[in-house]
C-alpha cells in the first residue's frame, strides 16, 4: 500500500519554544488491549533540532492525518535549537516522547540515575562524517593524532571518541575544538577535519562557491571519513518514551503503540514520496518561523539522505542486538580530552523494548503498508546556499 494521500495539517502546534519532557512509561503492550483506560489523545514529541528533514516523518504524519487516524487531537511537535535536551524534557516530564541519539541518552541515564526507553530505533545507521581537505594527510582516525579536529559537542562527540578508543590513541593528544553548526571551520581552516551529518552539513559545504574554480565545492575536494565505517557508529535518532509510565499507565502504552503506527506511516510516505515530504518539511520550518529554514533544495537532499538511513530493507524502528551491543560497546570505551568516561557501566535492560514498535508494525502489515522496504535515492542537484 502506498501511502500518498494528501490530508488537511492535522492539529499540530510547532512551538519553538522550549519544552521539557513528560516522564514514565507503559504497561505491556498486552494490556494496551484490555481498553479499561481513557485513551490519551492530546501528545507533546520533544525534537532535538530545529524544523527539518532529517524529522520528516513526524510533520508529515501531522500534515496527511496519521496522527488523527490513530486517534490523537493534537499532536504537538517542539523543535530545539540546542537550547533543550530531549531526553531531559523527558524526564522532566513536559513531553510524551523524545527524539534523541542513543549514547545521549545512555549518558543521561547513568548520571541522572533515571529509566528512558527507546521504543524505536528510526536510523538505523550513522550519519556522522569528519571531513577534511583533500590534502590533508586525514584518511583515518587513526590520522587524528596532533590535529585540531571539529566538534559540536553536547554529546555528539562520543563517536570520534569510541573510534579513537578502537585506534588506541588517547583523547589527550588530539585538539577536540568546538564547530559551530556550520562548515565555516574547515572553510576558514580553524580545524583539520570538520564533523559533519550526511544529511546536513556535509551538503552545506558543498553549497558554496570554491574561489578557485568559481564553481561549486565537489566531493573530490575533501576526505571524508564516515564514522558508520568504523567501531565507533552510534545509533542515532530513536524514539524515547518514560520507562516507569510505560510500566503503569495502560493509556501511555497504548497512546505509545498508536503514535508509533502514525509515525511509521509519515516516515513510509517520505520513503516513497521524498519531493513532497521535503516540502511538506520545508513549509512546517517556515510556518513554525523557525530561525535557520533549510532551504528547499537542501531539504531534499536532506530528505533522500535520512531516508539511506532509515529503510536498509529491515522492519521500520526495530532494535537490533548487534548494532545496540556496538554502540553500549563504544560508549563504554569512549574518553574524552578531559579523561571523563560517556558511561561507566552497562545499561539497564528497559533501554530498549521492541514490544511497541512491534505491535504498532503487525498492525500496519495487516493493512497492506510495507514497513521493511528498501529506499530508492533520487538525484538531488545542489545549489548555491541550498535554496
Amino acid at each position: 500500500m502506498r501511502l500518498s494521500t494528501r490530508r488537511g495539517l492535522a492539529a499540530l502546534s510547532v512551538a519553538a519554544v522550549a519544552a521539557l519532557a513528560l516522564s514514565a512509561c507503559a504497561p505491556a503492550a498486552e494490556d494496551t488491549a484490555s481498553g479499561d483506560f481513557e485513551p490519551i489523545t492530546d501528545i507533546k514529541l520533544q525534537l532535538q533540532w530545529l524544523p527539518q528533514a532529517q524529522f520528516a516523518g513526524y510533520y508529515v504524519a501531522a500534515d496527511q492525518g496519521y496522527f488523527e487516524e490513530e486517534g490523537f487531537d493534537s499532536v504537538e511537535i517542539v523543535p530545539s535549537g540546542g537550547d533543550i535536551v530531549p531526553q531531559d524534557a523527558l524526564v522532566a516530564g513536559d513531553v510524551d516522547f523524545a527524539i534523541a541519539w542513543v549514547p545521549k541518552v545512555l549518558g543521561t541515564l547513568e548520571a541522572q540515575g533515571v529509566e528512558l526507553t527507546n521504543i524505536a530505533q528510526v536510523y538505523k545507521k550513522s550519519g556522522t562524517l569528519q571531513v577534511s581537505w583533500a590534502d590533508s594527510g586525514i584518511d583515518s582516525v587513526a590520522d587524528f593524532e596532533g590535529k585540531r579536529i571539529g566538534s559540536w559537542g553536547f554529546g555528539n562527540e562520543w563517536e570520534i571518541f569510541a573510534a579513537m578508543a578502537d585506534e588506541g590513541l588517547d583523547a589527550s593528544t588530539v585538539s577536540i575544538t568546538t564547530q559551530d553548526f556550520s562548515m565555516n571551520a574547515l572553510l576558514d581552516k580553524d580545524v583539520d577535519a570538520a564533523q559533519a551529518m550526511t544529511y546536513n552539513e556535509w551538503a552545506q559545504i558543498l553549497e558554496v562557491v570554491n574561489p578557485d574554480t568559481g564553481e561549486l565545492y565537489t566531493p573530490e575536494d575533501f576526505n571524508v571519513i564516515s564514522y558508520e565505517d568504523t567501531a565507533g557508529a552510534m545509533l542515532q535518532d530513536a524514539i524515547w518514551a518514560d520507562t516507569a509510565r510505560l510500566a503503569d499507565d495502560p493509556a501511555y502504552a497504548d497512546a505509545a503503540v498508536r503514535f508509533l503506527k502514525a509515525v511509521i506511516k509519515g516516515w513510509v510516505f517520505a520513503r516513497d514520496n521524498p519531493e513532497e515530504a521535503a516540502t511538506i518539511t520545508y513549509d512546517a520550518a517556515i510556518n513554525a518561523e523557525a530561525a535557520f529554514p533549510v532551504g528547499p533544495t537542501h531539504q531534499l537532499w536532506q530528505m533522500n539522505e535520512v531516508n539511506k538511513l532509515i529503510w536498509d530493507g529491515s522492519e521500520f524502528g526495530v532494535i537490533d542486538q548487534a548494532a545496540w551491543d556496538k554502540t553500549v560497546a563504544g560508549a563504554l570505551a569512549a574518553v574524552n580530552q578531559d579523561g571523563l568516561e560517556l558511561i561507566t557501566e552497562e545499561p539497564a535492560e528497559s533501554a530498549f523494548s521492541n514490544e511497541y514498535i512491534e505491535e504498532a508494525l503487525a498492525a500496519l502489515k495487516e493493512e497492506g503498508i510495507v514497513v521493511d522496504g528498501e529506499y530508492t535515492p533520487i538525484d538531488v542537484v545542489l545549489t548555491e546556499g541550498g535554496q
